[in-house]
């Protein structure tokens, strides 16, 4: 990392499925990217630019960053000394379970706002990573759930439902299905498109539509995906890197480190894993 610059990825174990990240970044650039869970960001230093499909925020001190799953987006300084934040990053199910319980909200709970100024939100923000830090599980994990719950009450609402799939949107999901399938041998663009009956520039434009990224930079993103839940189940760096297709570790390496913030054996040691290197 560029000096200046600390990051710490980890899970508490009492909170399973929850990665918890604080970090300072300089000069560490996100490329587009999205998440499956939702992102909580609270900043407390510097400025952050976060690119959306709709634009660029720029995040300062007081800010609550909210990203549904799902949605690609980029983070990098927005001033050259950088940003301090402290993320939560709870999954899908939690976060309907606790809409649920606590709002009236009724289907698929997002965040029309991408950005609020909310002291209280990032003050829990930063207590539930403090009481992970101590070791108190039940501290945490309450903490995260009341945060969750204001934010949903405060900001969120039904994510509006999906508008019908079009030819287009069809082929887009089909090229992904086949790039999973694919993914150590992916196909040209021109071989994707002749499979699905389509030209290269039609299927570039429609899986840019439906998933906010060109067809390889999404498949780096689902590589790291991968490589990260490959990881989680124990297995060394070296050979993640070659069941997701990348050629090498060094190859994993910066792609992981640019997309998640750290690299691979500072992933696995924020889970424990022994031998993490």
């Amino acid at each position: 990392m560029a000096t200046g610059e600390w990051a710490r990825l980890w899970q508490h174990e009492g909170l399973p499925g929850i990665d918890l990240l604080r970090a300072r970044y300089v000069r560490h650039t996100f490329p587009r990217h999205s998440h499956e869970g939702y992102v909580f960001a609270a900043i407390s230093g510097g400025i952050e630019d976060v690119g959306l499909p709709g634009g660029v925020v720029h995040a300062g001190p007081g800010t609550v960053v909210m990203i549904n799953p799902e949605v690609p987006h980029t983070a990098r300084a927005g001033v050259p000394e950088g940003w301090v934040y402290s993320t939560l990053y709870p999954s899908a199910a939690m976060v309907a379970e606790i809409a649920a319980e606590t709002t009236m909200i009724r289907g698929t709970p997002g965040f029309a706002e991408t950005d609020v100024m909310d002291h209280e939100a990032g003050r829990l923000i930063r207590e539930v990573h403090r009481a992970a830090e101590e070791g108190n599980a039940l501290a945490a994990d309450s903490m995260l759930r009341i945060m969750v719950s204001r934010m949903l009450r405060h900001y969120g609402s039904a994510l509006p439902p999906r508008e019908p799939r079009t030819a287009g949107a069809r082929n887009a999901e089909r090229a992904r299905a086949l790039l999973e399938e694919r993914m150590g041998d992916p196909p040209t663009l021109q071989a994707l498109s002749d499979k699905l009956g389509t030209s290269p520039f039609a299927l570039l434009r429609a899986f840019r539509d439906r998933y906010g990224m060109p067809p390889h930079t999404w498949l780096t993103d689902a590589r790291v995906r991968r490589a990260r839940r490959l990881l989680d189940s124990g297995v060394a760096p070296a050979e993640a890197a070659v069941l997701v297709g990348f050629t090498d570790q060094p190859h994993l390496n910066r792609h992981f480190a640019r997309i998640v913030g750290v690299p691979p054996g500072a992933y696995r040691r924020g889970r424990g894993l022994d031998g993490a290197r």
